[in-house]
């Protein structure tokens, strides 16, 4: 199944995606997406989705960020072997670590699916990285790897797009990974049912039609279950918090000569069995 976070008529809603239309559930339950997915009727999705009738067309759909305004976005950072061997072979001193190197997103940062990426005043070093981003359903803290799974409600696309520079003016990297409008998130959320297996999944970036990144989750040096089990040992995993899992190799920086995006460029994400998250960018 897949779930949206939209507008209808400046209104905040949710709903599930059947076909081409959209049965509006936050207008038959209330709440939030959130809100759904925490309760026990996410259990019964598929019944409860089947006892109404489509009322929009997807074509004509507002999104939202898939969560608009999760407690946590936890990244992992350098988490693919070929972006890990990338960054090497670019000269950066890089070492596989013993536990997940990560970093907190706010999600002020985040946009849409078909809403612009915003390239900021301060810099042209805007940069792509396509994730496969999972969603939490389930709260949890000191969550075995063996039962991480349970706690997963869905997985979706990000694009962790990077302020380069700006991700180098310190030891840390928020700096460059904060800026507004920089945290594409999207077009949905789909259930674990659909995705298959999510440690085999295609990935691909698209700048302008270019493959940019093409890779698998196969590739992750950090499973799912490691990352889950890492980050809830730091704190209370909640529903609705996102962990993006990090990138794969193809991002712009490690080019000769580099090669940032720019307004009028289109970035679309790509990922097996869950869809596209498409974004052009703009300037500030």
């Amino acid at each position: 199944m897949k779930l949206i976070s939209f507008l209808r008529q400046e209104t905040e809603t949710w709903g599930a995606v059947r076909g081409d239309e959209v049965v509006d559930l936050g207008k038959v339950l209330g709440g939030s997406l959130v809100d759904f997915i925490a309760s026990p009727k996410f259990a019964e999705r598929e019944a409860i989705v089947a006892a109404h009738r489509p009322d929009l067309k997807l074509a004509g759909i507002h999104f939202l960020p898939v969560i608009p305004r999760p407690e946590k976005i936890v990244c992992a950072v350098r988490n693919y072997l070929d972006h890990h061997n990338e960054a090497v072979a670019f000269g950066m001193k890089r070492e596989i670590t013993e536990f997940p190197p990560i970093f907190l997103r706010v999600w002020r940062s985040q946009v849409a699916h078909n809403a612009p990426v915003i390239r900021p005043k301060v810099s042209d070093n805007l940069d792509w990285e396509g994730e496969l981003a999972v969603v939490i359903g389930k709260a949890g803290r000191h969550i075995s790897q063996a039962d991480a799974w349970d706690h997963i409600a869905g997985y979706s696309i990000y694009n962790d797009v990077s302020v380069r520079d700006w991700q180098r003016h310190a030891q840390q990297i928020a700096s460059g990974k904060n800026f507004v409008g920089t945290g594409p998130f999207g077009p949905w959320l789909v259930t674990p049912d659909e995705i298959g297996d999510p440690t085999k999944l295609k990935l691909e970036t698209r700048v302008n039609g270019a493959v940019v990144q093409s890779s698998n989750t196969s590739m992750l040096i950090f499973s799912i279950p490691r990352l889950i089990e890492y980050c809830s040992t730091i704190f209370d995993l909640v529903p609705g918090d996102v962990i993006a899992t990090g990138t794969p190799a193809g991002v712009g920086f490690t080019r000769n000569p580099p090669v940032f995006l720019k307004p009028g460029d289109v970035v679309e994400v790509e990922i097996e069995n869950i869809g596209v998250l498409r974004n052009p960018v703009a300037d500030e």
